[in-house]
């Protein structure tokens, strides 16, 4: 595994998750979702900060204005650190207490794509939504057990349902809207199961495998190109960094697994460039 490396911190996650590239503060975010921490690595110096929330946290989109929106709980909120401020701006699941949010991205035109899902893991409660710049929601799909992805490109949105070892793609319109839902990638048995994902600049899709100690590259037909192996059998999520957008980053979760490298964030030789993630125009 010469072409994977562990970043060096004092924690390990119990469910890290939501790697975010900011270009804008040249830094790494991610979040432990069930450890309800924010984390911040700052490429030059390798310096990690990190910081509590109030609740699960399952993700973190920038905002063109500043901040960040983040899934807190069921929520959608805006958030800022030093000092750290919350404020709602949707919650489109109140009947829904024992849901959380799990996985997002905004894409082009400034919208953010969150699922939710059930904090056992075990029933359809979960629900795949739209956040509007106007601070509207509206919820795309519903009957999701565990979401994951999303990622968005080559004229699809791709979102996952991990429990179905199942990547579907939708069709997305100008206006929001979205065409069927329909398969895309179905994993083999022996390929873990399909986590967070990201699209590269060449319009691969990168998928984490949970339960499948690596990351996965699909051409945009769906076919499986290569695998990189990494040390954690958890692997959770994955995205680009840097100025050139040429590092590969990999969370993993601890939960429930005694392995030495499990909750680890890893950085991993991809050979290709990523794409810069879209921010919130709300």
């Amino acid at each position: 595994m010469s072409d994977v490396r562990v970043i060096e911190r004092d924690r390990r996650d119990r469910l890290g998750e939501g790697l975010l590239w900011s270009g804008r503060e040249a830094a790494l975010y991610w979040v432990d979702i069930l450890g309800a921490r924010v984390h911040r690595l700052d490429l030059a110096g390798g310096r990690v900060d990190d910081w509590s929330m109030p609740d699960t946290i399952g993700w973190l989109v920038e905002r063109e204005q500043g901040g960040f929106v983040a899934g807190l709980g069921r929520a959608f909120v805006a958030l800022s650190f030093d000092p750290l401020v919350i404020e709602t701006i949707a919650a489109p699941e109140p009947e829904r207490d024992g849901n959380r949010f799990n996985d997002a991205k905004a894409d082009a035109a400034g919208r953010i794509w969150a699922g939710s899902m059930p904090l056992t893991c075990d029933r359809p409660s979960g629900a795949f939504y739209r956040l509007d710049p106007d601070g509207r929601t509206t919820r795309i799909e519903d009957g999701y057990t565990i979401p994951n992805g999303p990622a968005i490109g080559n004229g699809f949105l791709f979102h996952t349902d991990t429990a179905l070892d199942t990547i579907f793609r939708y069709p997305v319109h100008d206006d929001g809207s979205v065409g069927p839902r329909e398969p895309h990638i179905t994993f083999a048995p022996d390929w873990g199961h399909p986590d967070g994902m990201t699209i590269d600049a060449e319009g691969h899709l990168w998928v984490a495998c949970w339960g499948g100690s690596c990351v996965a590259r699909f051409d945009p037909a769906g076919r499986r190109e290569r695998t990189i192996a990494l040390p954690a059998s958890q692997i959770t999520n994955v995205a680009f960094a840097g100025d050139a957008l040429d590092r590969m980053f990999v969370t993993s979760a601890a939960d429930g697994v005694d392995e030495p490298r499990a909750g680890c964030l890893f950085e991993v030789d991809a050979g290709c460039r990523g794409i810069s993630p879209y921010r919130y125009l709300g």
